[in-house]
């Protein structure tokens, strides 16, 4: 449709923002307040029960008051019928843009929980919004996060794949494995996608997207819910509970949900965060006492695997518990030392198993430093880390004792002799297996660029030449034959020129032998 056609009483509509479905979305100036909105027209205008039940459906969410519901202004008609909904402009981009980026542990616990709290005030009306995604989670100025598009203008059945900003609309990867199969569905498909979100935000992939849509249902109808790595264990309850197959597995409603984000937001359990100047001799403020679950029926006695890992999560959960038990700061020093004392066997664990730097977030380096963070001064994170070095020294050496071995000196990138020598240096400047692995590189090229010599290839024996004092600058026979170079080349040169042709040597001997000389003279 031709924006400029395009007329609203009392609005300066500026361009198609985006268009979906069933509806197209304008931004526009509200002349009267001055104000940018976005207005959703309607282009369905042959079904009057659609209309009807858009229209209760804007009244209902323009009745719902909450900072991360976005604000309803208008509704009402276009002069050729359709109707429109005039709401709050959200410039901070969706949700969307975070996709394939891991956030920080708080900060994805933060827009998770306002997104939880407005949809508490939803589903409080009686509303299940059924379309949880990135997309429709937008952002203020300020950072806030904002629940859009309560399924008005959108067909109820399963959105196929639209564009709207470069981002999927209606795409099935966050849907409840109720409405994968197109079950009755209630505020516990809300809690589900708004679980597979902050999986999204917290490992930076969605598990459950698979190649296709058959294969995307079948994985939320099948596939368990993924086991975090061990530096996200406090959140591995969450995430059971948030995506459990069986509706009465999860939260009971948004209020329960609500009440186990505060208890992991207020005990701060990313202790990375924490500052040495904390202040231990002063009570430390206990967590809220979580609801009892407003469960609607006795739930399923989870299986082994889920047992286990819920087990997991509550590790420091009961951490917390006994902080609040002690309720002193010698109660915040227990819970730090345990803390601690995990990293420490994290470490240990992955320096075993040779996981020195990688992958990112889950190897020894990592957690050594962690511990050294919560205390600089840690002996046993000091020694960790001095033989995550000589382990990785050690590795490094072998690698480059064996690209020397097959002659791959300097080539192929980031795998050569030279790079794995350099890379010895680099920890451990003053290491003498480095520095005479260098050497014997340096003479590797003096052999080489002896042997081209040898065979009259005098570029290739400059190149090795200078190849080499780039590894070993001051090598004094690698200077001494490049200064001699061109030397060499005019020598063989002149031999060359000097040297008799193959048809003169053949006629030598017959001129001054004296025998064959008699001969001729004799016969001839």
């Amino acid at each position: 449709m031709n924006d400029n056609l395009l007329e609203i009483p009392g609005y300066l509509v500026h361009g198609r923002l985006g268009k979906g479905g069933m509806a197209e979305v304008y931004l526009a100036t509200q002349e009267s307040l001055n104000r940018k909105v976005a207005v959703k027209v309607l282009d369905k205008l042959d079904d009057e029960a659609y209309r009807a039940r858009f229209i209760k459906e804007a009244r209902m969410v323009a009745s719902l008051h909450h900072p991360s519901i976005v604000t309803i202004h208008d509704i009402d008609q276009l002069t050729d019928g359709r109707y429109y909904l005039a709401m709050e402009f959200l410039a901070g981009g969706d949700l969307g843009r975070y996709k394939g980026q891991v956030l920080e542990p708080m900060e994805a616990l933060r827009i998770v929980q306002q997104i939880a709290s407005a949809l508490a005030v939803v589903h409080d009306k009686g509303l299940v919004h059924r379309d949880i995604k990135p997309a429709n989670i937008l952002f203020r100025g300020d950072g806030t996060a904002v629940l859009t598009d309560f399924g008005i203008a959108k067909d109820l059945a399963l959105d196929s794949e639209l564009t709207q900003f470069n981002v999927a609309v209606g795409s099935p990867a966050y849907s409840s494995p109720e409405q994968a199969q197109c079950q009755p569905l209630d505020a516990r498909s809300d809690i589900y996608s708004l679980g597979v979100i902050l999986l999204e935000l917290l490992t930076g992939e969605n598990p459950f997207r698979g190649a296709s849509y058959a294969e995307t249902v079948l994985n939320h109808v099948q596939m368990d819910p993924p086991l975090l790595r061990r530096a996200l264990d406090d959140y591995q309850y969450l995430i059971d509970r948030m995506l459990a197959k069986d509706p009465d597995e999860r939260f009971a409603d948004c209020h329960v949900l609500l009440d186990s984000l505060a208890d992991l937001l207020d005990l701060n359990l990313d202790f990375t965060r924490i500052g040495p100047a904390a202040i231990l001799d002063q009570p430390v403020k206990a967590p809220k006492t979580p609801k009892t679950p407003k469960t609607p029926k006795t739930p399923k006695t989870p299986n082994a695997p889920v047992a286990r890992r819920r087990y997991r999560g509550l590790l420091w959960g009961l951490a917390g518990v006994l902080l609040l038990a002690i309720s002193t700061g010698g109660g915040y020093f227990v819970v730090l030392q345990m803390k601690i004392a995990d990293l420490l066997e994290l470490g240990e664990q992955r320096l075993a198993e040779g996981k020195l730097g990688e992958p990112a977030g889950d190897n020894a380096d990592f957690y050594f430093h962690e511990v050294l963070r919560l205390d600089d001064d840690n002996a046993k994170a000091g020694d960790g880390l001095q033989r995550v070095l000589a382990a990785r020294i050690a590795g490094a050496l072998a690698q480059a004792a064996q690209r020397l071995a097959e002659d791959r000196l300097v080539q192929p990138e980031q795998d050569n002799a030279v790079y794995y020598y350099q890379q010895v240096l680099g920890w451990a400047p003053d290491n003498q297996q480095a520095q005479a692995g260098l050497g014997l590189v340096a003479q590797r090229f003096i052999d080489l660029s002896e042997e081209a010599y040898r065979q009259r290839e005098f570029a290739l024996a400059l190149e090795y030449i200078e190849t080499g004092l780039q590894v070993a600058p001051q090598n004094q026979t690698l200077l001494e034959l490049q200064a001699v170079h061109e030397q060499r080349v005019q020598k063989a040169a002149r031999v060359v020129s000097n040297r008799p042709s193959a048809k003169a040597q053949a006629k030598q001997p017959e001129q001054t032998n004296p025998v064959k000389r008699l001969w001729n003279r004799l016969f001839n």
